[in-house]
């Protein structure tokens, strides 16, 4: 097995049938969650390295936070004024269309390397957990 950052490239679990990727919302959320819930119970007192090798430390309710942010960058424009999960789109109206250029697409997953939207994009609700997490961003 190797790290797939998107589709899948083989037919191990189902292929793409079965593999939503690294970046798969409701997954992504049940382990902030979690952290959030562990921190409540253990508070400061354990602290983890985040991100692994970088010296750094942080307990978990900061690791949830530092989780949430990435998975909110999705959701921000870039330097080009463009969504991440579809700003290497040149084609799509969606990216050039002054009528759907700003608008929010629910992506099923997104590539862990480049943040590209995969799979459905017009059905998959889970994706609008970005909204609970926006909210529930806890910084002290």
């Amino acid at each position: 097995m190797q790290y797939e950052p998107g589709e899948s490239r083989s037919n191990m679990f189902g292929g793409n049938s079965n593999w939503r990727g690294p970046i798969w919302m409701p997954l992504n959320y049940m382990i902030i969650q979690s952290l959030r819930k562990y921190y409540e119970f253990y508070g400061d007192e354990y602290t983890y390295e985040f991100p692994t090798g970088s010296g750094n430390k942080l307990n978990l309710k900061q690791i949830a936070n530092e989780l949430t942010k990435r998975l909110i960058k999705l959701f921000e424009p870039n330097e080009d004024g463009k969504y991440q999960y579809h700003s290497d789109d040149p084609d799509k109206v969606f990216t050039n269309d002054e009528h759907f250029k700003k608008e929010h697409f629910f992506y099923e997953f997104f590539d862990g390397n480049t943040g590209r939207g995969l799979g459905a994009s017009h059905q998959t609700g889970w994706t609008s957990l970005i909204a609970n997490l926006i909210m529930e961003m806890d910084e002290d």
